[in-house]
């Protein structure tokens, strides 16, 4: 392997000429994962009792994982930060989830959800993955049924579906506003029977802490039990994350508040490739920020999109009006009239810089002047108000708790905020990193949404990995392990590791300065928003990442960190959080300033074409997976380059 330094834009990057191998099965895109299952080694029953899996993250991907590696005989221990696995992020998916089962028999199929989802991450997605995930989908639906999800239905009895951004069928399969939240009490029945049965046990308010690789395997990790403080160490024969994305980077998110990056850093740290930083995904329909005071933000689901419509002002100087006043010959419906064949359900990163651009033209609404009209008006005319709260009621009484304002009789304000991230651990189709027996499931990997996600993919994802592929892929690594026996946790990998995090937590708590942790990570978030957020440019990048190696250094000078590693310490778990954050945040904005090109949620300045992005094939048709060197500012890019076989590159088109 060579490695050469490449100047971009004058920041000196190493990329080594590795060629990542994503496991790719053979045959026609149609038969691979048949073709794999069928010829895939297995583990027999008798051998799975003698194998131990660790599950980090309890939430769709992780309960899923967990419950279906148990039903199938291995020994799982599930790993949750919460007090319990309902806690997880997963509950506030809230819009729906997609599956290719025409049951509007308006044209949909297992290749139009394959190839809706690889134009909708602008071509930055592997097929072989992403092909799968459409093949699977309409299982999960089944699998969901008969646990008793409550989808929606028709009077029919038939399960009910609508749309979402980036697609003209109806596909996405829902529970009212609560899809996400079914779903999880689905998985944590399925997780529940197993623990009870003796295949699973669960470690509630434990947090991984950093990964433990004997003769170059994942064989266990290092946690910490949140409420004692004590560092504990938990051996297996394979270790699986499935701990979500890190949007918390940015601070302002719609995330829950403990969402975090540290379990995916700290493999990335123990030699995980970290695969497309950059990608990080803008919802646009979050309700705006109303002050300094904030701590995070609230998405209002993309099923409000079916029958919302968004508008501006015609004119700045009708702003300052209430909604109700402006006639309607002078609302700008923008999206319906830039984007007609898709009008308000043009995919998320479309919508949301199309926000930003009617904001960025001063006729954004609210005091900020940082906002959109979601507008039900039309919908409530045509089908009547009682209609249109039993479909969005829950996230109806949600905006107006949160706002004081009446959606029902005025338009809600919104606009874009940091919401999913397509980048994480890179895997390959086995869902396993470069580190052996080290896999990564749902959001916490570079997933198979390319540069953007589709809105009700997320939830589709997870399930996916957790219930239908994991239990196939990770028998292929476990089947050369079955005369390996326990796996000690005596080892001096073991004890370097435990040693690591102690001395790391010493560190934080000797630091004892004067600022809290909380406001570095404010800050870090300013940087992030305003350098590498809804738009990038060389300049900013190249600010950014000096701003972040100056905060990174003032952080181990001034943080102040309150209390002891020996009991219960939210700002001790907080200051570990946000170190890896501060580090994670360089790498993005060195993978957004070297990936020269537009594209998804990716969007360079300097790379546009009439404010729509502009890809750049021919240089950058590849995966980044960015190798850790001991230097967080020195890492090395390695590439995956992406074959098209099946779908032909072309501009992204909603028009």
């Amino acid at each position: 392997m060579a490695i050469k330094e490449v100047d971009v834009h004058g920041l000196k990057i190493k990329e080594s000429d590795r060629q990542l191998d994503p496991k790719t099965p053979q045959g026609s895109i149609d038969e691979k994962w048949t073709y794999y299952k069928g010829h895939v080694p297995l583990v027999s029953p008798a051998n799975k009792m003698r194998i131990d899996v660790i599950v980090v993250g309890t939430g769709l991907a992780g309960s899923s994982a967990a419950a279906s590696l148990g039903e199938l005989g291995y020994n799982v221990k599930v790993f949750t930060f919460h007090d319990s696995p309902r806690r997880a992020h997963s509950i506030a998916a809230q819009g729906g989830i997609n599956a290719a089962k025409n049951y509007r028999n308006d044209g949909d199929s297992v290749y139009r959800l394959f190839y809706d989802t690889i134009k909708g991450g602008d071509y930055r997605a592997r097929e072989s993955n992403v092909h799968r995930l459409a093949e699977v989908s309409a299982d999960i639906i089944d699998q969901c049924v008969a646990q008793g999800v409550p989808f929606a239905r028709e009077y029919s009895g038939t399960l009910d579906n609508r749309s979402f951004g980036g697609v003209q069928v109806s596909r996405t399969f829902y529970a009212r506003g609560q899809t996400g939240q079914q779903l999880l009490i689905g998985a944590y029945q399925a997780l529940s029977r197993q623990i009870k049965a003796g295949s699973c046990k669960m470690y509630n308010r434990h947090e991984m802490l950093d990964v433990v690789i004997v003769d170059g395997k994942a064989r266990g990790i290092i946690a910490r039990n949140l409420i004692t403080g004590e560092i504990e160490r938990h051996s297996a024969h394979a270790v699986v994350l499935a701990t979500g994305g890190y949007g918390n980077v940015f601070y302002l998110s719609t995330n829950a508040m403990m969402c975090n990056v540290t379990a995916a850093w700290r493999a990335h740290r123990r030699g995980a490739f970290f695969g497309n930083p950059c990608f990080t995904q803008i919802h646009p329909t979050c309700i705006p920020v109303t002050g300094e005071y904030q701590s995070k933000l609230t998405l209002m689901s993309e099923s409000l999109r079916n029958d919302g419509r968004i508008w501006v002002p015609k004119r700045k100087e009708d702003c300052g009006k209430h909604p109700n006043d402006i006639k309607e010959e002078d609302r700008d419906y923008y999206l319906e009239r830039i984007y007609p064949a898709f009008g308000n359900l043009v995919p998320r990163d479309v919508a949301s810089r199309a926000a930003k651009y009617v904001c960025d033209e001063g006729r954004g609404v609210g005091k900020s002047g940082l906002g959109v009209y979601l507008d039900f008006s039309t919908a409530i005319n045509r089908l009547g108000e009682d209609k249109v709260r039993e479909r969005y009621g829950n996230l109806f009484d949600m905006y107006a708790k949160i706002t004081d304002e009446n959606p029902y009789k005025q338009p809600m304000r919104i606009y874009p905020a940091v919401h999913y991230t397509m980048g994480g651990l890179w895997v390959d189709y086995e869902l396993m990193t470069t580190v052996p027996g080290l896999f990564a499931t749902g959001e916490c990997n570079f997933s198979d949404h390319g540069a953007n996600r589709l809105g009700a993919s997320a939830l589709m994802q997870g399930l996916a990995d957790g219930y239908f592929v994991l239990p196939y892929t990770i028998g292929n690594f476990l089947s050369k392990d079955i005369r390996t026996g326990k796996i000690s946790t005596d080892s001096p990998e073991f004890t370097e590791a435990e040693k690591n995090t102690k001395d790391r937590i010493a560190q934080l708590l000797s630091i004892k300065g004067n600022q809290s942790v909380e406001s570095f990570h404010r800050r870090l978030g300013k940087i992030m928003w305003e350098y590498c957020g809804m738009a990038r440019n060389a300049q900013g990048l190249t600010k950014a990442i000096g701003l972040i190696r100056e905060l990174r250094a003032e952080y181990y000078k001034d943080v102040f960190v309150p209390g002891n590693d020996k009991e219960y310490n939210p700002e001790l778990e907080k200051a570990l959080r946000v170190a890896d954050f501060i580090e994670l945040g360089e790498l993005m904005c060195i993978d957004a300033l070297n990936r020269n090109e537009s594209c998804g949620g990716h969007f360079r300045d300097e790379s546009q074409d009439n404010g729509e992005a502009k890809r750049d094939d021919e240089n950058y048709a590849y995966a980044a997976a960015w190798e850790f060197t001991g230097d967080p500012s020195d890492p090395i890019l390695n590439k995956e380059h992406l074959v098209f076989e099946n779908v032909k590159l072309a501009t992204r088109v909603y028009a």
